[in-house]
């Protein structure tokens, strides 16, 4: 019998748990409303790689290519920071001016990740710099 406390993988391992006790997965798998076909694979999975190999995985991957580079990424950031009140399309304008390449879209993309994506929060960082 397995158990966990994660509630991500509690319902896949609720699946599996009646399945064992009744000795009947059809009857286990619509009494929970799944498929046999899921039944076995979550079943695999817990063979393979235990019960934390159920939980959901980020089949995406990551693309670096669409970053751009630290150096660029750290001016956009400081941009924001000395300059709260200049928008996306202004503070691409202004870098392009010092020689440092990215697009109104760029920024847009850069800001979130610092936590800066509106003007209420890079005028509270600017504070807190202060």
């Amino acid at each position: 019998m397995l158990h966990t406390n994660d509630p991500i993988i509690k319902h896949k391992v609720g699946l599996l748990n009646p399945a064992e006790e009744l000795q009947n997965i059809s009857k286990a798998c619509q009494v929970m409303g799944l498929s046999r076909e899921t039944f076995y694979r979550y079943k695999q999975a817990v063979e393979d790689g235990g019960v934390e190999s159920l939980l959901n995985k980020d089949r995406r991957k990551s693309n670096p290519k669409n970053r751009v580079d630290e150096r660029t990424e750290a001016a956009v950031v400081q941009h924001a920071i000395d300059y709260p009140a200049h928008g996306q399309a202004r503070t691409s304008n202004q870098l392009r001016k010092q020689g440092i390449f990215v697009s109104w879209s760029g920024v847009r993309s850069i800001w979130p990740r610092h936590g800066l994506a509106c003007f209420k929060k890079r005028l509270c960082v600017l504070s807190k710099k202060k």
